[in-house]
């Protein structure tokens, strides 16, 4: 069986003679987290960008090539390294959306009346000389 990738570091910086809190010292890597890529327990650690990053320092500072190391990594994970994209809730944008949809036809059916009641309107003054004459005629005999 082929020694994983933690398997392999430790290797590496025993050779070194460096211990876990020399390899941290020199990385920026929090201790556990170096104890956590030499057992092989990935999952643990905050995120792929993050583990990808932690054993590029970790080769570099025991030595090695960090492309090797990041290769024996892929291949031990056996899983596509891609950037997740970020998920929304569907359920807000939709919601604020026929909520905005419910006011504009609101705010339509308003202008719409108000429209309405302006043309419908009876004027006084819009009225042909013939009818005003009868209205007036009208007003003064009663």
């Amino acid at each position: 069986m082929e020694e994983t990738v933690g398997q392999f570091l430790r290797r590496q910086r025993e050779q070194q003679r460096m211990s876990v809190e020399e390899v941290s010292r020199s990385t920026r890597v929090p201790m556990s987290s170096v104890e956590r890529i030499e057992a092989d327990r990935f999952d643990e650690l905050p995120g792929e960008v993050f583990v990808r990053g932690f054993l590029k320092s970790y080769a570099l500072a025991v030595s090695l090539a960090p492309d090797e190391v990041l290769a024996r990594y892929t291949k031990s994970r056996r899983v596509a390294w891609v950037t997740p994209l970020p998920i929304s809730s569907p359920s807000k944008p939709a919601r604020g959306r026929r909520f905005g949809v419910a006011i504009a036809f609101v705010l339509l059916l308003i202008l719409f009346t108000l429209a309405l009641s302006i043309v419908l309107k009876p004027r006084g003054d819009d009225m042909p000389q013939e009818l005003s004459r009868a209205n007036d005629l009208r007003s003064s005999r009663a």
